[in-house]
């Protein structure tokens, strides 16, 4: 659906406006809080410490603004970007958030299944609710990565990506920044850790592997298989030899998430990492960090074009993607977003969301005077 069609669709809505979805990220944050209980709201909310980080990121946005250029036929536009040799219709994949059965009882099978749809390239959470093959069953060959926490038993992470290269994931989305819980103050204060009723135990719950390790199985003893599985995905002593070994183990695409600093990123392409992505966790992690925004240029320089370079973290808008693009990534992640459209309204909230955020940024290309993604470079951004 063309951007001026989902704009029309909206002002000829006759239905009572009660009735109507969210239109701004602002919105279905608030129809969130107001369906969620406290516990499972809060937990995708919330951020470390003060939640500095994810004011960094916001902030770091609105410190660029878009300088547009006049008198250009911008009739016809293109969204498409390429990735790994691949062209793919939008400039944003959904990004991995786990425990999406706090959300929805479907869980990640509808991010996957609209993804599908819609033709946006989906990064499955290592710590989902349904297992990484239900979700390759409703994709078919849609476009599909994994993301990886590196269990501390290499066995288990070897089955991992076993599993993964044989559901038709075609990369590994390393993520390295979680290697321990945050402190985030909405967790503590309401009590909830979502793993310990079983949410997001898709993936290790199914591997044979995994179940080998345990003395009885989770019917049996839920909570020992729950901090099991919690005590190999936080793995405090993953290194760099430990990213080497995860190259050696397989044949796929493989990214490192969590990079922040333009020497980590120059390493992990020392490495074998076939890509990076500019990440703070979306602030859950490290409170006082880093904006994405304000991390992406050193990174990008640093890369010298040697990989593809994603952002995650505080994209909510078009022109945050345009100016994430203009100062050097190739894509971008987006996750909170869609996340609130999964507990508000399901299937239809995803796709609204998605649907919505591909036409403000053809709409928000457009009116500043380019009409390509590929065309968008630093000359159109002014650093305030």
């Amino acid at each position: 659906m063309k951007s001026d069609q989902i704009q029309m669709r909206f002002y000829e809505n006759t239905e009572d406006v009660s009735m109507q979805l969210p239109v701004s990220f602002h919105e279905w944050e608030e129809k969130a809080r107001q369906l969620l209980a406290p516990g499972p709201f809060g937990y995708v909310f919330g951020g470390a410490g003060a939640g500095d980080t994810m004011l960094a990121n916001h902030e770091a946005f609105r410190s660029y603004r878009i300088r547009p250029r006049i008198c250009t036929d911008i009739t016809t536009r293109d969204m498409s970007v390429e990735l790994f040799g691949r062209k793919f219709d939008v400039p944003f994949l959904l990004a991995p958030i786990g425990v999406n059965s706090i959300l929805h009882k479907e869980g990640e099978l509808i991010p996957a299944r609209v993804c599908a749809e819609l033709g946006v390239p989906y990064v499955l959470s290592n710590v989902s609710s349904q297992p990484m093959e239900k979700v390759a069953e409703v994709m078919g060959n849609a476009e599909r990565w994994f993301q990886l926490y590196p269990p501390k038993e290499p066995r288990l992470m070897e089955s991992f990506l076993d599993r993964a290269e044989k559901a038709g994931f075609t990369a590994i989305v390393v993520t390295v920044d979680s290697t321990m819980l945050g402190w985030r103050e909405y967790d503590l204060r309401n009590a909830y850790l979502p793993f310990l009723e079983g949410h997001g135990m898709g993936n290790y719950f199914t591997d044979p592997v995994f179940l080998d390790m345990l003395d009885k199985p989770p019917s049996d003893d839920l909570q020992a298989a729950v901090y099991k599985a919690l005590e190999e995905g936080n793995n405090t002593a993953f290194t760099w030899d430990k990213f080497s070994e995860v190259r050696k183990r397989t044949k796929l695409k493989l990214l490192l998430k969590g990079v922040t600093h333009p020497e980590d990123a120059k390493r992990a392409i020392k490495l074998g990492a076939d890509g990076i992505i500019v990440s703070n966790h979306g602030g859950r992690q490290l409170d006082g960090a880093i904006g994405t925004l304000e991390a992406l240029p050193d990174v990008v320089h640093a890369v010298r074009g040697q990989v593809p370079v994603l952002l995650d973290s505080g994209i909510r808008r078009g022109a945050d993607i345009l100016k994430a693009i203009a100062l050097g990534a190739s894509a971008v992640l987006v996750g909170r977003p869609y996340a609130y459209a999964l507990a508000v309204a399901g299937d239809k909230g995803i796709k609204s969301v998605i649907e919505n955020l591909l036409a403000e940024t053809d709409i928000q290309l457009a009116i500043s005077g380019r009409c390509a993604i590929r065309d968008v470079d630093a000359s159109l951004i002014l650093k305030m």
